[in-house]
């Protein structure tokens, strides 16, 4: 029989799957709409992204990217200042290409999402009062008419990888579509808020922080219910309860 390569499971839930052999990820995922999406996000951004290997449905084969993620969600970033900054640089390079021609999520479902998971943690007692209703509050500055841009959508630190100071790439673009920028800085600098003058700095342009801290909030509060439900624990040190806390 011939040699293969250990399989590593990266995610695996219900709606879709990741895994990795050798220098390849499968991305396996029960909704093609995220995957077409996925590969014309990446064939349109102007930043580094993972080759397309070969398509055949369900399945999506990516080369792996060099480097290694900027960091993790709960852990602490051993990566340079400079590579924050880089990734700045490269989020703004994104927010100013041509608009993909699908459009994002809008401002009213964001609202809609945000009270119906502020009820469910509420009815279920998953977070004291105060903790979702101060939340709730900083959350409100998020939801503003914006300008809309070519926007990741799941922009968080493990999704972008960098070799030294330089970006190799940005992985994961089934979230991607026409949205507010600030949501995709807030998302790269959810749980690392040490960085986001790094980020800021490569970013390159005025933001309002109040609109950050929002959809720090915000995210936080609208993904637990998810988080929970897929098998993952929101409440783990550094993750979105203690993002949540830190908002106070």
């Amino acid at each position: 029989m011939t040699d293969v390569e250990e399989v590593e499971v990266v995610v695996a839930h219900h709606e879709r799957a990741t895994l990795r052999v050798g220098e390849v990820f499968l991305k396996i995922d029960a909704d093609q709409t995220r995957t077409h999406v996925e590969v014309e996000a990446m064939t349109m951004a102007p930043i580094p992204t993972p080759e397309v290997l070969w398509r055949k449905p369900p399945v999506l084969a990516l080369a792996a990217l060099p480097g290694t993620a900027l960091g993790r969600l709960g852990e602490p970033s051993t990566t340079s200042s400079a590579a924050w900054a880089a990734a700045g640089a490269a989020v703004r390079m994104l927010h100013d290409a041509p608009l993909p021609p699908w459009p994002g999520g809008s401002l009213e479902e964001k609202a809609s999402s945000l009270d119906s998971e502020c009820t469910w943690l509420l009815a279920n007692d998953v977070l004291p009062a105060h903790l979702v209703t101060r939340n709730r509050q900083v959350a409100e500055a998020a939801l503003r008419p914006w300008t809309p841009v070519f926007m990741h959508g799941d922009l968080q630190i493990a999704h972008v990888f960098v070799d030294g100071d330089e970006i190799t790439g940005v992985v994961d673009w089934s979230e991607a579509g026409q949205g507010d920028a600030m949501y995709d800085l807030a998302s790269l600098t959810l749980g690392h808020p040490e960085h986001l003058s790094d980020v800021l700095a490569g970013y390159g342009a005025e933001v309002d922080l109040d609109v950050i801290r929002g959809w720090w909030s915000l995210r936080s509060l609208t993904a637990i219910r998810w988080l929970v439900e897929h098998g993952f624990d929101p409440s783990s040190p550094g993750c979105e309860v203690d993002v949540l806390r830190s908002q106070l």
